[in-house]
């Protein structure tokens, strides 16, 4: 008899199958995908797939008690202020008679809003000011809902920018898109895509119910900084530093929302609470990983 515990992934994507490497075979996979392409990639991971899309709900009615933890990865769709595909998720989730013992979500720390570059933790009060943010913050309160209404313990894990040497926004360096200058930048935080994965596996037997942790690294960056690092790892010209008014003219809405908040993001409860101790503490030692992985491949 098979007695591991079944882990089921929402949202198959590059973070979701760094999960299922580091896991190891130590639960019983299995994986929401959405074409079969996807299946075969799965099935080399372990893991069981199940067809569905959670833009189509009559797709989702074989999740219901499928998993004894649920690990949410997916994306809200690109419009709107809501995120309908969480609620479909747990209404399918909710139709089955064994509910799930544990879920966990990735959001975006985006959903604290512009901070002005204080350093916040998890304290700090949400105040989402895209619309990608908002529709966040309205995935967080689904799943919080569900979790009382259901006595299914809810964990969020707040994710900044991802990073990993097959993730770095080389071309805009390469388009000399412009950054900030000094005295108009913002801070920016990061995570690499490993030690996303790996917090993502800690919180699934760690995690406290109703917790909310930052999944962060220890850098502490200006944006322009970033890309400067970025460049010259890479042997690439350093990006143009303009006025905002400039960077406006030249870059189109979404970069430019990512320049309009400066925040400065704490870690603490993900390396006290949840043990994780971080492959890359910083975004400098995963662009210097980075930089190796690409000399040992020539």
């Amino acid at each position: 008899m098979n007695t591991k515990r079944r882990l089921l992934i929402i949202g198959a994507g590059d973070v979701a199958q760094r999960v299922a490497r580091q896991l190891g075979g130590r639960y019983r996979l299995f994986a929401l995908v959405r074409q079969a392409e996807s299946a075969q990639i799965w099935r080399a991971l372990g893991a069981r797939p199940i067809i569905g899309d959670l833009d189509a709900t009559d797709s989702l009615r074989r999740l219901a008690g499928v998993a004894d933890i649920v690990l949410h990865c997916a994306p809200p769709p690109a419009t709107g202020n809501a995120d309908p595909r969480t609620r479909r998720l747990l209404a399918a989730l909710g139709r089955g008679q064994s509910l799930p013992c544990g879920l966990i979500y990735i959001s975006t720390t985006g959903v604290y809003g512009d901070c002005r570059g204080a350093l916040i933790d998890e304290t700090r009060q949400p105040h989402p000011t895209t619309p990608r943010a908002r529709r966040r913050i309205a995935a967080e309160k689904s799943l919080r809902a569900f979790g009382a209404r259901c006595g299914v313990p809810v964990a969020i894990l707040r994710a900044p920018g991802i990073y990993a040497s097959d993730r770095l926004p080389l071309d805009r360096l390469r388009r000399a898109d412009p950054v900030l200058r000094q005295g108009e930048d913002v801070f920016t935080n990061h995570i690499h895509a490993e030690d996303l994965a790996a917090a993502a596996i800690r919180a699934i037997t760690r995690a406290a119910p109703g917790r909310v942790y930052n999944a962060v690294d220890h850098s502490d960056m200006p944006m322009g900084d970033f890309y400067d690092l970025l460049a010259d790892s890479f042997a690439l010209p350093r990006p143009p530093r303009m006025t905002r008014l400039e960077c406006a003219a030249r870059l189109g809405p979404a970069t430019l929302s990512f320049m309009s908040e400066s925040r400065r993001i704490a870690n603490n409860r993900l390396v006290r609470e949840l043990g994780v101790r971080l492959r890359y503490p910083s975004v400098a030692d995963g662009i210097r990983a980075a930089v190796d992985a690409r000399s040992k491949s020539r």
